[in-house]
């Protein structure tokens, strides 16, 4: 298949930083849309893939899954989306669509796996497939979102991971008018977890290991704050969440926080990923038939829903926005949580460079 070469950022090994590098993008196939990309979300996936902290990043690597810009070319079959478009790419450019699972719209959970917007299997042009830190992406129409146009579009990329990441668990478990739902961490996930939990009519609790946070997460629409080391304030929401969003990206004791769940109540893990240490204690999951789950993006259909809901109750992250140039600097604070709460990459700065 032919290719066009383009500017991109990535990196050549886990041990060196992302430069300025050229990639190959195909050219379109009749099901086909080419973004030029105005935008890029800052993920903690991305720099543990590029750092190969998960193991088997391909190099070079080239990540950025919150992508957001406009249509500059559409293939021949395409219907839904015209040149001139706004739209995004989110964590998916395709999975298999015919198993159980992508039948139901849970292409996330692609029983034959899911290809990646960045390090997964390039079906088109072989090797793997490079992200959104690049001029633009050719990307098949079915995982191609509508951006509403009334939100402001850099905060509207890191919807696209850290949004649809929170959003997915809040609809699986019927969160809705009067829910009441805690959320465990605040950063790039836990902020859009309160925001779309509000913005549902749930009842919206932070737990927090400090007090510093406390007026971040009113401010954001947090109705309380609880801090978790605190034994007392912990002892006072005993059964009370119907579901608690756990956000925290490294291994921790989750045993208090099931202890606040109500009967049927369930604690979902989205940012963390291996063993539990301390183990799960049974015995309140048997006495309260209490669940701990863990939850995964989510699939096109869901992830459009979601920016629709946001159009219509204007909310986006919160942001700052920093020059392609700029990424080592931003991994780095990002690894102190030194951002409120999401880098997203002016992809203009990598356009524009000489």
């Amino acid at each position: 298949m032919n290719s066009n070469k383009i500017k991109a950022f990535g990196t050549a090994a886990a041990d060196a930083d992302l430069k300025e590098l050229n990639i190959e993008r195909r050219e379109l196939t009749a099901t086909d849309i080419e973004i030029e990309i105005l935008y890029c979300g800052v993920c903690h996936s991305d720099l543990h893939t590029a750092r190969n902290d998960w193991g088997g990043t391909k190099y070079p690597a080239v990540p950025g899954h919150e992508i957001v810009g406009r249509i500059t070319h559409i293939g021949s079959a395409i219907t839904k989306f015209k040149v001139g478009d706004l739209a995004g790419v989110g964590c998916l450019v395709d999975s298999c669509r015919t198993c159980e699972s992508c039948k139901k719209d849970l292409e996330q959970y692609c029983l034959t796996g899911f290809t990646g917007t960045y390090n997964g299997k390039d079906k088109h042009l072989g090797g793997h497939t490079f992200g959104g830190y690049s001029e633009k992406v050719v990307v098949d129409e079915h995982f191609v979102l509508k951006i509403p146009t009334t939100l402001d579009l850099a905060a509207v990329a890191p919807l696209l991971c850290a949004g649809i990441t929170t959003w997915s668990p809040l609809k699986h478990w019927n969160v809705k008018e009067g829910s009441k739902v805690a959320v465990v961490g605040l950063g790039g996930l836990g902020h859009m977890a309160i925001k779309l939990a509000k913005g549902l009519g749930a009842e919206v609790t932070l737990f927090s290991r400090t007090a510093e946070k406390t007026a971040d997460a009113k401010a954001l629409g947090a109705d309380e704050v609880i801090i978790s080391t605190d034994a007392k304030q912990m002892k006072s929401v005993n059964g009370k969440f119907d579901l608690i969003i756990d956000t925290v990206p490294y291994v921790h004791d989750v045993n208090p926080y099931v202890s606040t769940l109500n009967n049927s109540g369930t604690l979902v893990l989205v940012g963390y990923l291996g063993e539990l240490d301390p183990m799960l204690n049974s015995v309140p999951l048997i006495l309260g038939r209490k669940s701990v789950a863990g939850s995964l993006i989510g699939g096109i259909a869901e992830t459009q829903e979601m920016l629709d809901f946001c159009g219509k109750h204007n909310i986006v992250s919160e942001i700052e926005i920093i020059n392609m140039q700029s990424i080592n600097e931003a991994y780095a604070r990002m690894l102190k949580s030194d951002v409120k709460y999401r880098f997203v990459i002016d992809m203009a700065s990598l356009r524009n460079s000489e």
